[in-house]
């Protein structure tokens, strides 16, 4: 599974080579803070952990000295029991861990020292390196329970050894991968100006990272450490999720019907949910290597009949919920600087040509006009629905003074209106307003800027027939999560450059606002994130930008019968090896812990290639460097098989001795261009210096590599320490676009000019997600240029909250963040803002003979325009 030098005795010397005087300076220039321009809305942090735990995480000395004491008493205790393997890895285990947090513990203190500096305000302190910094005090929680627990228990007749020094040493394997972000992290501070987030250079950290993603070993997170770092309500959630990706994964390409997959895998997930060692490898398999058609299979799962009719049952039930399909013709809208001109708004013709734009309409009560014929003749008919309304016969009530228009999330490539119908069903009660979803058109199939005219289209006709949507539009508000917020700000930019009415305000939850390979302290946490690993991110990003290849379509056998028959023997016989597993597992139970070891406890007793004495007293005891795995047969079987983008097994080990001396730059980069034009909109954004190699000490992270004699080219990590490796080397080999670039892609790119033309825009980001920097510094970037913006940080959750709003207490408040701020666009009265003129008609010349505005040929009243959106950098 994964082989590398997972520790490090020499690690204090070199943790804070330079940062020291780095973080002097900085925490000097930050001592009084920069003033702002003031804020219609100021930012927040709402924390949903308990006060004794965010005690301990804002004070990481306190989180050291507990550790410490925990790990010194029981290496005591261990080391006079003997010889005796528990005792061995007991001791073993402690001082490992120990090591680690020796070394962290000068970095971890020098972050909380300087991290302040790169918040949005005082009001909201969050920041990728306080994400950073929040982990690993969370894992080091972890460790320090679980040790108080040995310490209690450990003389009890019912101690179960084996099982909770397994347990330790997962957290040991993730607290030394965590070791290497941080140390990955004082690279980015050092490298950063003032103030920076991001490595906006294109190659150096940005590329070293993805090298490094592509061989750090990633099971350990998605094992026992399934989602430490998140509130635990919802860690139940995330291990059910990973069992069935396994699952998934394990049966995708072996039936050819959906249902057949969705059953086997149910029948096939015994295995996973008993042995966190294999579903982590798995996991960390199919992350790494499967192509996005996978993952569109997997997120589309809750749209299956069967699953949707259950959610219905479960959620708010609702007067009106249609699925439209809108016919691309062109019609007109009154510019917003002139009513008396109008503009044309063309259909999408982007990648696919002319077709229907899909939406759906919700309401919780029926309203005027979302019963007429006009709206009756677009609707789609779909599937039969569960949903039953025991209400009395509707009353048509008078339209709402507000409308709502929701872009989905899910990558750019998975996903409907659908999937997200649970939480927008409870929006549509609680605003008392319709709610038009956005059915864009996914990648691959259909790549950027499909998804965006669309949406710009849909949002276009529903501000022209808002009186068959059941709305006023008085108020309008856009509102998208992940994905779809992306596409609220890129649709807001293309109705500013189109002259339209622009709406109200924007709501985006943890949106996208930068898609480019550039690499900051939050997105440090794809490493450990189940919902968010960078090898899946990558691939979404590149479908959307078209680079990623077209996946080969299944071919559909006519012979329906010997499809169902194939299916059928596939499905008896994974039950039969299900029900096999199940009751071998059952009379295992009986047998002790000595039946069956796991893959922790097989990796301590490999053959030690490379000893590291922690002076335990006790010889030959050490972590390996090769970490194998005592796999099941199944996993035997799946491994036999080449996935997309990998070598045989045999050949893995190979790859990855080669990996430095072969691979290049250019063969693990995605979305990285050779030079940044000049005037392009990277220009505009702060430069970042970026030192020499020459002239920076330390540790540099990249691939092993072996150094000439002559050579003077700092090391990778600080002397003695090398995170974890995988023998499963991530499929990153992503084609160079500069198209990634284009500001209607990535908005933080775009110039001051275009983000001047945005709404009021209400943001809420998560604490813990991979992209809590996009909505950081875009927040920062707009309220430097005084537009109105107000950043909301939700603790102890992770990326995607709104689809899990129903499952606990704590995603139920944040969805009402969302609510309120919402709320607070439809209610608030703001002044008129100062609407820019379309750009034709600021480039119109009020000359003889024609009428202001209006091309030759063109009748008055009337302004044809599409403004393109530029392909190119």
């Amino acid at each position: 599974m994964a082989s590398g030098k997972g520790r490090g005795e020499n690690g204090n010397t070199n943790t804070n080579w330079k940062v020291n005087s780095l973080i002097k300076k900085k925490a000097a220039d930050s001592s009084s803070p920069p003033r702002c321009p003031p804020l219609s809305c100021p930012g927040s942090v709402m924390s949903f952990s308990s006060e004794e735990g965010s005690a301990e995480l804002k004070d990481p000395r306190v989180v050291f000295q507990s550790l410490h004491s925990v790990l010194d008493e029981n290496i005591a205790f261990f080391r006079g029991q003997g010889s005796s393997e528990p005792a061995r890895r007991f001791v073993a285990v402690f001082s490992l861990i120990q090591s680690h947090a020796r070394s962290l513990e000068p970095a971890i203190q020098a972050f909380t020292s300087v991290y302040h500096v790169f918040d949005f305000d005082a009001a909201t302190p969050a920041n990728g390196y306080r994400s950073l910094v929040k982990v690993v005090l969370s894992c080091l929680l972890h460790i320090v329970h679980k040790g108080r627990y040995v310490s209690s228990s450990r003389r009890s007749l019912f101690f179960r050894a084996s099982h909770n020094v397994t347990e330790l040493e997962s957290y040991c394997s993730a607290l030394c991968q965590l070791r290497a972000l941080v140390y990955f992290a004082q690279r980015l501070l050092t490298a950063n100006r003032h103030g920076d987030l991001f490595f906006l250079e294109e190659r150096g950290l940005s590329e070293e990272f993805v090298r490094q993603y592509a061989s750090m070993h990633k099971g350990c997170f998605y094992g026992r450490c399934m989602g430490f770092q998140f509130t635990p309500a919802i860690r139940p959630f995330l291990q059910t999720i990973s069992i069935g990706l396994v699952s998934f994964g394990e049966n995708y390409k072996r039936h050819q019907s959906g249902i057949g997959v969705a059953a086997s895998s149910l029948f096939t997930s015994g295995k996973y949910a008993m042995d966190p060692e294999l579903r982590g490898f798995e996991f960390e398999r199919i992350t790494q290597n499967l192509d996005v058609n996978f993952w569109k299979a997997f997120w589309n799962i809750t749209e299956m009949e069967v699953l949707a009719s259950l959610a219905n049952i479960t959620s708010t039930t609702v007067r009106v919920n249609k699925a439209l399909s809108v016919p691309p013709h062109s019609f007109e809208l009154p510019l917003a600087a002139d009513p008396k001109l109008h503009v044309t708004i063309t259909p999408p013709v982007a990648h696919c040509g002319p077709a229907p734009v899909n939406m759906r309409l919700l309401s919780y009560e029926l309203k005027e006009g979302q019963d007429s014929e006009e709206l009756s003749s677009l609707v789609k008919q779909e599937g039969s629905s569960l949903n039953i309304d025991l209400r009395s016969k509707p009353r048509r009530g008078p339209p709402s003074k507000y409308l709502l228009v929701h872009f989905h999330g899910g990558g750019f490539v998975a996903q409907t209106s659908k999937s997200h119908e649970p939480y927008l069903k409870s929006w549509a009660h609680e605003l008392d307003a319709p709610i038009l979803s956005i059915d864009y058109s996914l990648a691959p199939e259909a790549p950027f800027p499909r998804a965006l005219e669309e949406c710009f289209f849909a949002y276009c006709w529903a501000l022209k027939n808002c009186h068959l949507l059941g709305s006023t539009a008085e108020r309008v508000c856009l509102a998208g999560d992940s994905a779809g917020g992306n596409l609220c700000l890129t649709v807001s930019m293309r109705a500013a450059s189109y002259g339209v009415r622009l709406p109200d305000g924007i709501m985006t939850a943890y949106p996208a606002t930068l898609l480019t390979a550039t690499a900051s302290p939050s997105r440090l946490l794809t490493l450990i994130d189940p919902l968010l690993p960078l090898s899946v991110l990558s691939k979404c990003l590149s479908a959307y930008a078209g680079t990623e290849p077209m996946p080969q379509k299944r071919e559909e056998k006519v012979n329906t019968m010997s499809l169902v028959r194939k299916d059928t023997a596939l499905l008896l016989r994974d039950f039969r090896l299900g029900a096999s597993a199940w009751i071998t597992s059952l009379l295992d139970n009986g047998r002790g812990d000595t039946v069956r070891k796991s893959v922790s406890e097989a990796a301590l007793n490999a053959p030690q290639s490379d000893p590291v004495h922690l002076d335990s007293g006790v010889s030959g005891t050490s972590f390996s460097k090769k970490r194998d795995s005592l796999k099941s047969q199944t996993c035997q079987d799946l491994g036999s098989h080449t996935p997309f983008g990998t070598s045989p097994p045999g050949q893995q080990g190979a790859l990855l001795r080669q990996d430095s001396r072969q691979q290049q730059p250019e063969d693990i980069s995605f979305f990285l261009t050779e030079d940044l034009e000049e005037g392009h909109p990277d220009s505009r954004l702060p430069l970042v210096v970026v030192p020499g190699v020459e002239e920076e000490a330390g540790f540099i992270p990249g691939p092993p590599r072996s150094p000439s004699p002559s050579s003077s080219a700092p090391q990778e990590f600080p002397e003695g320490f090398e995170p974890l490796r995988s023998d499963q080397l991530a499929d990153m080999k992503l084609q160079t676009s500069p198209i990634v670039q284009n500001p209607f892609m990535s908005p933080l790119l775009a110039p001051d000019d275009m983000l001047r033309g945005l709404p009021p825009l209400h943001i809420v980001a998560c604490a813990l997600d991979p992209m809590l920097d996009d909505s950081v510094v875009f927040a920062k970037r707009l309220r430097a240029i005084g537009q109105s913006v107000s950043l909301c940080v939700v603790e102890d959750l992770p990326h995607g909250f709104l689809s899990l709003s129903q499952l606990s207490r704590e995603t139920k408040e944040a969805a009402n963040i969302c609510v309120q701020r919402i709320r607070e666009v439809f209610h608030c009265e703001a002044p008129p803002r100062t609407q820019r003129k379309h750009r034709k008609l600021e480039r119109t010349n009020h000359g003889a003979g024609g009428v202001a505005g209006v091309e030759p040929g063109e009748e008055p009243g009337t302004v044809t325009s599409q403004p393109s959106v530029e392909i190119g950098a």
